[in-house]
């Protein structure tokens, strides 16, 4: 499912990001790979960003973005 599917409060690991390099580069950049747990925060109303904590950080994604990302839930 992507990172905009993933209900929020949920914990999962990325397992592919769905779109080209510049994509996968930014996402890197973020700390946002394959293998990454990470842990949806919020999705905000009206197409608003998706907050997602990555490591000790909190950061919001364009929804755009956040549906590049596909993560499979652990908890």
């Amino acid at each position: 499912m992507s990172l905009v599917e993933m209900p929020p409060g949920q914990e999962g690991t990325v397992v592919a990001i769905d779109g080209g390099q510049g994509v996968v580069n930014r996402l890197w950049v973020m700390g946002i790979f394959p293998g990454r747990k990470i842990t949806k925060l919020a999705s905000l109303p009206a197409q608003g960003p998706v907050v997602i904590k990555v490591g000790n950080q909190e950061l919001a994604l364009g929804r755009g973005m956040a549906q590049k990302v596909i993560v499979e839930v652990t908890r």
